[in-house]
């Protein structure tokens, strides 16, 4: 009884939970053991739009031909608040967030982020609309365009062409959370277009930025707190010629055991080469932030295994120095105001994003597949997250 007044606290409040151990965690992986990836229809893509605490986001990364990189994202949000002491209600916020980082060594990244008025969708739920913003999936889903004019700074209009099967890992690509997991109380799913062509521009005060490069694409939903689902994050995505690879992981709280959840896949053109449950994220070195206590990596190995459709085993690596970082976020400086309600309730907590990106000398892509070795040099864009 202890724990459930605690649990009905921590969501309204946003207050740590009590301790469930890893039993009360049901991770994708799981799922991954029989059914290692799924190929995305049309209906995978739908916005779940949870009428209780979530934040789910469509994001899209952009690697440009004149050496940009980019993200255009739509976050829709819903925060439980405290209207009486006996009461508690939901906020549904949205926003559309853009980044781009120049390669030159002195021009800071350039950051937008409005919040939204009069969201929407379309009746499939596969677009996404308000005032200023389109998100749009084609009728054969094949083919996202994004436009933005929320902000001046930058107009967004750009098109996402789908160069091999999305994917999700294990049947649903959800791992769930509860002490009844056959009713749980909380969810982590992601989806994922690992290739894709992209065209267009973003413009800016100081001109137009061309974004014809490739990209990759990830729809997330955290259906509960996101500090509550996860304590750590690892992200990364590859581009080069001839192959993509993506990784996401997170470390859950104490709350869930600590456990590490690790998804990802590998495509090239037309097809996926393998996806599921068994990479990994390494930080082989760190240093100190002064301005805090977290351990900001400098260099990583990322490792992706598995097996293609007909039974070769596949293994792929990327590692070394991830030299100068692009960025370090300060998220409760930075981001939306109803994010910061979501973990304001943690006394002390302090997250911060590392983005990263090396590029001299960029780090190699290499891949075993069978007897056949290859190495390959492309674009590595990676994240390391850390909230409590």
């Amino acid at each position: 009884m202890m724990n459930w007044a605690k649990k009905q606290l921590a969501d309204v409040a946003g207050t740590q939970e009590p301790i469930y151990g890893p039993t009360a965690i049901d991770s994708v992986a799981n799922q991954a053991k029989t059914t290692p990836y799924t190929e995305l229809k049309k209906e995978d893509l739908k916005w779940t739009a949870m009428e209780s605490t979530c934040v789910e986001t469509q994001t899209f990364y952009l690697v440009a031909e004149s050496g940009h990189l980019g993200m255009a994202q739509v976050i829709y949000s819903n925060v439980a608040v405290l209207a009486y002491l006996w009461q508690s209600g939901i906020r549904t916020t949205c926003q559309f967030n853009t980044k781009i980082f120049y390669r030159d060594g002195k021009t800071p990244p350039l950051w937008s982020s409005d919040p939204l008025q009069n969201h929407g969708f379309d009746e499939e739920k596969v677009s996404f609309y308000a005032d200023n913003v389109a998100v749009s999936l084609s009728e054969d889903a094949n083919q996202y365009t994004i436009k933005s004019a929320t902000n001046e700074k930058s107009i967004v209009n750009l098109t996402f062409t789908k160069q091999a099967p999305g994917f999700l890992v294990g049947k649903d690509g959800s791992t769930f959370f509860g002490t009844d997991l056959k009713e749980p109380w909380g969810i982590m799913r992601h989806s994922f277009w690992p290739r894709n062509k992209v065209e267009g521009v973003i413009i800016t005060k100081d001109g137009e930025v061309d974004f014809k490069g490739s990209g990759f694409f990830v729809h997330a939903l955290q259906g509960m707190k996101p500090h509550h689902a996860a304590a750590q994050w690892n992200f990364v995505t590859f581009q080069s010629p001839t192959y993509s690879a993506v990784m996401m992981e997170y470390t859950t709280p104490p709350s869930y055991g600590s456990t590490v959840v690790n998804i990802g896949g590998i495509a090239k053109d037309g097809e996926i080469v393998t996806a599921g449950a068994s990479s990994s994220a390494t930080h082989t070195e760190t240093k100190d932030d002064n301005t805090n206590e977290w351990p900001e990596p400098s260099a990583a190995q990322f490792l992706w295994g598995g097996k293609t459709k007909d039974g070769q085993a596949v293994n792929a690596s990327i590692e070394g120095s991830l030299g100068p970082r692009l960025d370090k976020v300060d998220i409760m400086a930075e981001v939306p105001g109803f994010v910061k309600a979501i973990v304001g309730g943690v006394a002390g907590t302090k997250p911060y994003i590392y983005q990263f990106s090396p590029s001299d000398p960029p780090l190699p892509f290499k891949i075993k597949i069978g007897d056949e070795e290859v190495e390959e040099q492309g674009s590595l864009f990676a994240e390391a997250t850390f909230i409590s």
